[in-house]
């Protein structure tokens, strides 16, 4: 019963949470000094044709009637047409979403499997030689900024080494369309050198996003286990004569990742939000190149359906957080 209301009261913030981020996000792409309707229309649009446009987009009305508009419309499913491609925005996002999610779901994977287990071994050995080493690499993954690591090793395991492609999200057409996550596919359809491809293509912007949620997760693992280290129980059960690697991956990494597990809920938005930047530089056909492409294009509905959509997954993902803890702690109820 408890569980069902933590579900309700987070679904009851959702609206006021997403109608919030809507309101700042159309406010703030619509006060920057570019206008998209004279990209559109052209260099050799004259102004009344540059105004015709204008008025049959709606963007000629006050900015508070526009953002009216677009909620009326949002709450129909219509994101409206995207200037950049000409097609319905929610075709656009749909066909873009699956390279994204592939990319974020493997980081956060990778991320997780890598960082807990250091962060464990790193608080077992506290101030040991291989502590100090992987609080080194925590700081560097941390500190290193996305876009230069990425365009590093691209400079060095692509072009240098030849080891990965440089970019692109497959080396073909694909394998065949079920899912849209060519991982999966590739597996259902037995389409092992697409699945090959898929994997390597992977790697350099899975490990560029990987590393600094990895080093996030490798700080607060440790910092957990070394503070369930010093609990009572901790010391109650090394006197009844537990082993001690029972102690550790049974009792005290259980009560360790309650802080961990609330962190790779807000590393999958914080990837989202990377994968921007990433893609960009790979050449990764998801949401975060459409934005980019957006942006710049000053397409203010593509970056509106881009940000409604990612905020609702950001919320989603919280809200899958939150059911986790409550099952790995139920005090959280």
């Amino acid at each position: 019963m408890r569980l069902l209301v933590l579900i309700i009261n987070r679904f009851l913030w959702f609206f006021p949470t997403i109608l919030g981020l809507m309101v700042i996000t159309f406010t703030i792409s619509h006060v920057i000094p570019a206008d998209p309707v004279a990209f559109v229309a052209g260099d050799n649009a004259t102004n009344e044709q540059i105004e015709a446009l204008r008025a049959q987009l709606g963007l000629d009305q006050p900015m508070h009637i526009q953002l009216f508009h677009y909620i009326i419309n949002l709450a129909r499913g219509d994101f409206g047409v995207s200037l950049y491609t000409l097609r319905p925005i929610s075709e656009d996002l749909a066909s873009r979403l699956p390279a994204t999610m592939e990319l974020t779901i493997v980081s956060v994977l990778v991320s997780t499997l890598i960082g807990v287990p250091l962060g464990v071994i790193s608080a077992i050995r506290r101030n040991s030689f291989l502590d100090h080493v992987v609080r080194i690499f925590t700081v560097s993954g941390l500190a290193i900024a996305s876009f230069w690591f990425a365009i590093l090793l691209q400079l060095f395991f692509a072009m240098e080494l030849d080891w990965t492609p440089l970019q692109g999200r497959t080396s073909g057409w694909g394998p065949e369309h079920v899912t849209g996550f060519f991982l999966v596919d590739s597996l259902l359809s037995w389409d092992l050198s697409e699945l090959r491809a898929a994997t390597l293509h992977l790697i350099l912007p899975v490990t560029t996003l990987a590393f600094p949620a990895m080093a996030t997760i490798v700080r607060f693992t440790r910092a957990g286990v070394l503070n369930a280290m010093n609990s009572n129980y901790v010391l109650y059960e090394e006197a009844m004569g537990f082993p001690k690697r029972v102690i550790i991956w049974k009792y005290i990494l259980r009560n360790a990742l309650i802080g961990t597990i609330t962190q790779i809920g807000l590393i999958f938005g914080i990837l989202i939000a990377g994968a921007v930047v990433v893609e960009a530089v790979f050449d990764w056909p998801g949401l975060g190149y459409y934005a980019v492409q957006s942006i710049i294009q000053s397409d203010y509905n593509a970056i509106m359906g881009f940000t409604f959509v990612t905020g609702v997954l950001f919320i989603i993902v919280n809200l899958l957080v939150d059911i986790a803890q409550v099952f790995i702690d139920p005090r959280e109820t």
